[in-house]
């Protein structure tokens, strides 16, 4: 069996569902997929340090295969202990083919990994977009578990789609795989 990649997919056969789906002519104006943006918070009471923000940051160089930016605080926060300037969090933006592969890698390799995985929510903001979390990023092949527990960080992963509604957002990814549960709504009498 010859595996075809997401790239080939998301313009072959997921387009002609999609056409079928949603009742849609133009290949054009199907949900196509713009950005990936993975996120990573620094805690800085649990992560104290340059070399945790060092370790941060290559753990998402090799699950994203980018070069990760570093996001300083805005305003200082006594409260929090956050200064002006300071490194509270981490992220990576992906487009093209890098964003297909690290989606392709998502949906085959790390949701299976998830420890008592039930599906992903359906829920999108109303324009398309989807979140999601992901608590542990040792569910990544491309990164052993660390030795030390303090160590693991979660990251946040948004996923910005171009499409007309929800539906069309909702259906791109379950064409490309993404297990989202099947809500019922209950209807009271």
């Amino acid at each position: 069996m010859v595996y075809v990649s997401l790239h080939d997919r998301l313009r072959g056969n997921i387009a002609g569902a999609l056409q079928k789906e949603l009742g849609v002519g133009n290949v054009h104006a199907l949900p196509q997929l713009e950005k990936v943006i993975v996120n990573v918070g620094v805690n800085r009471s649990a992560m104290e340090g340059k070399e945790m923000v060092d370790h941060i940051s290559g753990v998402l160089a090799k699950i994203t295969g980018q070069k990760p930016a570093f996001r300083p605080s805005r305003k200082s926060i006594a409260n929090f202990k956050i200064r002006k300037g300071m490194v509270v969090g981490v992220m990576v933006t992906l487009r093209g083919r890098r964003m297909e592969t690290f989606l392709d890698r998502l949906v085959s390799c790390v949701f299976p990994r998830i420890r008592d995985f039930r599906g992903l929510s359906p829920h999108f903001d109303g324009r398309g977009n989807y979140a999601l979390g992901i608590s542990e990023y040792s569910v990544f092949p491309e990164v052993p578990p660390p030795a030390d527990i303090r160590q693991l960080f979660g990251m946040q992963i948004q996923i910005r789609i171009k499409a007309a509604d929800d539906r069309g957002a909702e259906a791109l990814l379950r064409a490309m795989g993404f297990p989202f549960k099947n809500e019922r709504k209950t209807v009271s009498s």
